[in-house]
């Protein structure tokens, strides 16, 4: 003789299976896939959490397509580092890095409120935070040994660009000498920008990139 389950628990069992399918949907949601990059694929969510990245760090995002492309070059720098083995940051220089942004806020009340509208986690921000420092480390490594500065360069930048800004703030400018450490730093990070830049641009000339997301709707 078959047995046959109460009607109770057939209606629990039938609810488990609307919840699983309804979460089911809800994870393909939120989890598709916005953009195929050669063999691999870029989430949704991946865009979502640099959305809200970026609204933490600036109070403002980008719009999907923008954050897509950004994405996509940071596909190709974590691509290239990862086949060169370049090591990731340890523990203490992400806790670093984590300090010198929430420093970047007025106070700590005004960055756990910009974290709470983001509604990004600790540990999501630690993760873009390690993301950010890996692939700009790597940029440094690779480009850096390859950018010259000239004095001329520095002295320029001295007179053209620090004295006017330390002046409009009311500020007496520091000396060439006091600043040139800082200058040089400034320009060599400029050098290092534009050859990545013109590096990734190339790079993605021969990239097979299907991009899927609709529009630039948040």
């Amino acid at each position: 003789m078959r047995r046959r389950f109460p009607i109770r628990r057939l209606a629990v069992l039938a609810a488990m299976a609307l919840a699983t399918g309804a979460l089911a949907r809800a994870q393909e949601i939120v989890d598709r896939i916005a953009a195929r990059v050669e063999n691999d694929v870029i989430l949704l969510s991946e865009v979502r959490e640099l959305s809200a990245y970026q609204k933490l760090v600036d109070g403002k995002s980008e719009s999907d397509a923008q954050i897509l492309d950004r994405l996509v070059d940071q596909w190709i720098v974590r691509t290239e580092a990862v086949t060169a083995r370049f090591p990731r940051p340890s523990a203490a220089e992400i806790d670093r890095s984590v300090d010198r942004l929430k420093k970047s806020f007025a106070s700590d009340a005004e960055f756990e409120s910009r974290q709470r509208e983001s509604r990004l986690t600790d540990a999501q921000v630690r993760e873009v935070v390690e993301v950010q420092l890996y692939l700009s480390d790597y940029l440094d490594s690779r480009f850096r040994p390859a950018v010259q500065i000239d004095p001329q360069e520095i002295e320029k930048f001295y007179q053209e660009a620090l004295v006017p800004r330390a002046k409009a703030r009311g500020q007496e400018p520091p000396s060439l000498e006091a600043a040139r450490e800082a200058i040089q730093e400034a320009l060599l990070q400029r050098g290092i920008n534009a050859q990545a830049d013109q590096w990734i641009r190339e790079s993605r000339s021969r990239l097979h990139v299907d991009k899927l997301l609709a529009g630039d709707a948040k």
